[in-house]
């Protein structure tokens, strides 16, 4: 383990139970709250997005409004969020994907993705990998082409992995920690 993960690691606080019974879940505030974590981990997205060629880097909400946009600050991008439905005024596109009960929606204004974009998408978590796919395909419907992904953690026993590589179609999926 490098030391940039073991301080990410260490960031990192596990509840018990929540947000429902026999669940554990990731909570990064501690991590957003320590300068020289959140500073670790903007730089190193970053790396990335330079690494990539990324000419924009897109969040996705809400996690990834948090973590996308200093990243973009930082390597001196275009910060676009994708919102859940509703969300935007304007034209947008819109993306529905399957969720495992049920279905949900995000959007990106129409304008602020165009041919020639190559899109960094940022996120805290891979889990199945069904957000992070619609936002693939939302960004691709903008003309805009996808660089890769990066993502915080992720969780592997979700297997979100295999889906979210074939869908990126050549392009990185870089994880800081797999968990």
């Amino acid at each position: 383990m490098t030391d940039i993960q073991e301080l990410l690691l260490s960031r990192i606080r596990d509840v018990a139970d929540y947000p429902e019974p026999g669940v554990l879940f990731k909570d990064i505030t501690p991590l957003l709250a320590d300068p020289a974590a959140f500073t670790a981990l903007t730089d190193a997205f970053a790396e990335i997005a330079a690494r990539t060629g990324a000419t924009k880097v897109v969040g996705l909400e809400a996690r990834g409004f948090i973590l996308g946009a200093p990243v973009a600050l930082r390597a001196g991008l275009g910060f676009i969020p994708v919102r859940k439905a509703g969300k935007l005024p304007g034209a947008t596109l819109s993306q529905a994907y399957d969720l495992e009960y049920g279905s949900a929606e995000i959007e990106v204004h129409a304008e602020d993705l165009a041919t020639g974009d190559r899109v960094l998408i940022v996120d805290d978590v891979l889990a199945t990998g069904g957000t992070a796919e619609a936002s693939i395909q939302l960004i691709r419907r903008a003309g805009a082409r996808v660089a890769g992904v990066a993502v915080l953690m992720e969780l592997g026993f979700l297997d979100g992995r295999p889906r979210l590589e074939a869908a990126l179609d050549g392009a990185p999926l870089e994880s800081l920690l797999t968990v």
